[in-house]
């Protein structure tokens, strides 16, 4: 089986010749016999498309790139998907001006701020810039975009801080434009092209859902608007709703995606209650699943913790693949999961990135062990490091884990 086909199989419940095992970088340093250049630069560290439109690292990390970590896993035996983060846009009347605030002027570092301009009303967006991150990881931009998780900890003042902030909001997370649409055809032009050579799945990041409403308001303001303004924080829902719908709309037009993705790193229950999940991201999430199974795509959905909570109502809106299921943080039961969700929905986990850092290869050998005993068998598991390699991942840990899927698989 090629890659794709073997994913497929899993998220189709069809059983694939063995139970793949996939990664996704995020700053993993990666060996130096795994390494090249790009353009007489070397890469250090991989990373992948996903982080597209929402992060800065400070190597460009290039779709060629994105092609060489496909083929550096896949001469270790280990699957690959290719991610596109589909764009969204804003309306062309808006019009913004950047400044800093120097530090002690206001705030013990410095702010910077972006002044909007829209047909709705002025937006406010300040956020404090702080120190370099240690080599691999995301940097901070030099401005403040709109989508950024650094803005999140680091806000001044966050670009939606009340109602009256909703109408601007509109206008600068909005449908894909023209502009955006062509973007994303010459992107799945090449990466569809390749994927289809090498047989490998193609994933659109197409949807933020909760995250994108966290971004804008910051997480304790997401929660108190949701339960002081409910009427409002509804119509931020439904605005970060109609651009992501239409963001998958963009995604399911070419024929190369195969499954779209909605992020919830946000949306778990670190967050939110079951209620309040029901009350404002399952009637949308429904929507996108039948929007993706019209076209014969499949839907993935991002939660790293709650999943025994929220798993079964994410299965009930129509999920095909859950990100993630993790022992470790979230202290999944893996034999519940087998049982409740395998019969459902294709399951990406069973590890925990943790474990590898931790560098036992017998701690990670027996989670990888109990992660094949308990789940491989009912052909539904993509064995996975949750969530990520990141650049404190030693690489020791990932040679212990391919070891022991090779052992066990």
């Amino acid at each position: 089986m090629t890659s794709h086909e073997r994913i497929m199989a899993v998220i189709e419940g069809t059983r694939p010749d063995h139970t793949p095992l996939t990664t996704w970088c995020f700053g993993l340093p990666a060996p130096p016999d795994l390494r090249w250049e790009t353009d007489g630069h070397p890469v250090d560290y991989w990373y992948s498309m996903r982080m597209e439109h929402l992060h800065t690292i400070a190597t460009p990390w290039t779709l060629q790139d994105d092609f060489r970590r496909v083929q550096a896993w896949q001469s270790l035996g280990i699957d690959d998907v290719l991610d596109v983060s589909v764009p969204w846009s804003t309306a062309p009347e808006v019009s913004f001006t950047d400044s800093v605030v120097p530090a002690g002027a206001a705030d013990a570092y410095a702010v910077m701020v972006r002044e909007y301009a829209t047909p709705s009303g002025p937006l406010r967006h300040a956020v404090r810039r702080t120190d370099p991150e240690p080599p691999g990881w995301p940097i901070q931009p030099g401005c403040v975009p709109l989508i950024e998780d650094f803005n999140i900890p680091r806000a001044v003042e966050h670009a939606v801080s009340g109602p009256a902030d909703l109408g601007p909001v509109a206008h600068l997370f909005a449908p894909p434009n023209a502009e955006a649409q062509r973007w994303f055809a010459d992107r799945m032009h090449t990466v569809g092209a390749w994927a289809r050579e090498h047989g490998v799945p193609v994933q659109a990041w197409a949807a933020f859902g909760m995250d994108g409403v966290v971004w804008l308001t910051g997480t304790e303001g997401a929660i108190m608007m949701a339960l002081d303004e409910p009427e409002a924080f509804g119509r931020l829902i439904d605005t970060i709703a109609a651009t992501d719908y239409a963001r998958a709309e963009l995604a399911l037009s070419s024929p190369d995606v195969d499954i779209v993705v909605q992020r919830g790193w946000y949306s778990s229950t670190d967050f939110w209650s079951p209620k309040l999940f029901d009350r404002y991201v399952f009637s949308h999430l429904r929507e996108l699943a039948e929007l993706v199974h019209r076209h014969g795509r499949r839907l993935a959905y991002v939660m790293t913790t709650g999943v025994q909570t929220l798993g079964p109502r994410l299965a009930d809106a129509g999920v095909d693949l859950l990100y993630f299921v993790d022992p470790l943080q979230d202290g999944v039961d893996l034999q519940w999961a087998r049982d409740e969700l395998a019969p459902r929905m294709a399951l990406v986990g069973g590890v925990n990135t943790l474990t590898l850092g931790q560098g036992d290869p017998e701690r990670i050998r027996e989670q990888v062990r109990r992660a094949l005993e308990i789940l491989a068998p009912s052909g539904r598991l993509i064995l996975h490091p949750v969530d990520a390699l990141f650049p404190d991942t030693p690489w020791s840990g990932v040679e212990a884990l391919i070891a022991a899927w090779k052992e066990y698989c």
